[in-house]
Formats: structure tokens, C-alpha cells, sequence
């Protein structure tokens, strides 16, 4: 049996500040496989790395994401006094050392993340990922070949109709609603199966008894 594969949630913000560049450095040092990290457009165009809609949560500031300048940006404190990266600046620090699943949390993303990724050279994998099934039929038109990973909070009746009609690679799953008959039905559908975000050793635990592909952590050591 393959091993679980590792993931940073956010970095790994169990320990540094969310989908920041220290969390990300941290992802490293714990030899993660891949890191997970949620993307966003300002309002001058630039992708960014925020989780929310809004920045108050994650740092000193206020005000929505899609209403703000990359400039005023800059000026907010994440954590450690480090403002919320570019996607570019991530791309720069992963590459060769860690692959990448970005998720797409907006849509009209799509095409402009896989351009800066086609610029940059980035060398390591990349898992484009989303909720919103739309941002990754476009995706697919992108890029061809991109590896994508549709999220979901429950999985739908027939999974199969669904990853079937956007060439889905991967399927996301809430920890708690992985069960042993699912994690069958997509291996033998060759689907792989990312089931986020268990904290708990008890929870991990159970992932690895019941074959998931890999487990998305804050505390991705723990895996």
C-alpha cells in the first residue's frame, strides 16, 4: 500500500500564520508533498494568497479583498509582521522544493492563475482546486493536462457524473465523511481522494486505516 501523502493546510498554519511565506517555509521543513493555499484577486488584478472574503480575520485590516489595492495590501500584518504573499512570490519559494494545490476561491481566476503558472517555470506539481465546479471546467480549457480537484463538503449522489464531466483528477473530502465503501468506489473509478482537514491524531489515524491518497493538516507532521 502507497503512503499517504502529506499536505500542509494553508502552509501549515497549525504552526505560522495562514497562506502566508512562513507558513509555507514551514510546509518544507516538515517535508510536506504538497501545500494547500486559497487564492484571490484584489482590485487592481493581482492574485493573492486569503483565505476569506474579508481580511479582518486574517490580519490587521478591514475591508473586503476584491475592494482593496495589492498596495494596501502590503501594508497589512498577516502574522510576524509579514503581509499576505502574491501568488507569484509563492511560486517563487515552492518551486523545486514542494508542490502546490491552489485553491481557486473566486471565480474568473482560472485563466490567470494558469498563465502565471505557465510563466513562471514553476518545476513541482500543481493541483488546481475548487468548490465551484465552473473554475475548473475552465481550468480544463486552460490547460489540457492540469491536474484539478473538485471540493466538496458531502460527496453528491453520483460523484462519478460529476468528476466524469469536469475530467476531475481528485476529489476533496471533509475528513469525517470519508468511509471505507467510498474510499473503494473511487479507487476503482482511478479517482484520488484528498480528505481535509484533520487536526486530531485519532482522525488521521482513521484516514490511514482507510486508504485515503492523502490527508490535508494544519499539523501536517502529525500524517
Amino acid at each position: 500500500m502507497s503512503r499517504v501523502l502529506r499536505i500542509g493546510h494553508r502552509g501549515a498554519c497549525g504552526y505560522a500564520p495562514e497562506n502566508t511565506l512562513t507558513s509555507i517555509e514551514r510546509a518544507i521543513t516538515l517535508q510536506c508533498a504538497f501545500t494547500e493555499v486559497d487564492i484571490r484577486r484584489t482590485s487592481d488584478d493581482e492574485l493573492v494568497l486569503l483565505h476569506d472574503e474579508r481580511v479582518d480575520r486574517t490580519t490587521n485590516g478591514r475591508g473586503f479583498v476584491s475592494q482593496l489595492t495589492l498596495p494596501e495590501i502590503r501594508k497589512l500584518d498577516a502574522g510576524g509582521g509579514q503581509s499576505p504573499p502574491t501568488l507569484d512570490e509563492v511560486l517563487k519559494i515552492a518551486h523545486g522544493r514542494i508542490g502546490l494545490i491552489l485553491e481557486l476561491k473566486t471565480g474568473g481566476l482560472a485563466y490567470d492563475v494558469c498563465t502565471i503558472i505557465r510563466a513562471s517555470g514553476f518545476n513541482g506539481p500543481v493541483i488546481y482546486a475548487s468548490f465551484l465546479q465552473e473554475e475548473l471546467r475552465h481550468i480544463r480549457r486552460a490547460n489540457p493536462n492540469a491536474q484539478t480537484m473538485i471540493l466538496f463538503t458531502r460527496l453528491p449522489t453520483n460523484p462519478r457524473a460529476v468528476t466524469a464531466r469536469l475530467h476531475a483528477t481528485h476529489i476533496g473530502l471533509r475528513f469525517d465523511t470519508v468511509t471505507k465503501p467510498l474510499v473503494t468506489a473511487l479507487d476503482n473509478e482511478r479517482l484520488i481522494l484528498f480528505a481535509y482537514t484533520a487536526n486530531q491524531a485519532a482522525e488521521i489515524s482513521r484516514l490511514n486505516v482507510l486508504g485515503v491518497d492523502g490527508i490535508i493538516s494544519d499539523f501536517p507532521d502529525m500524517i
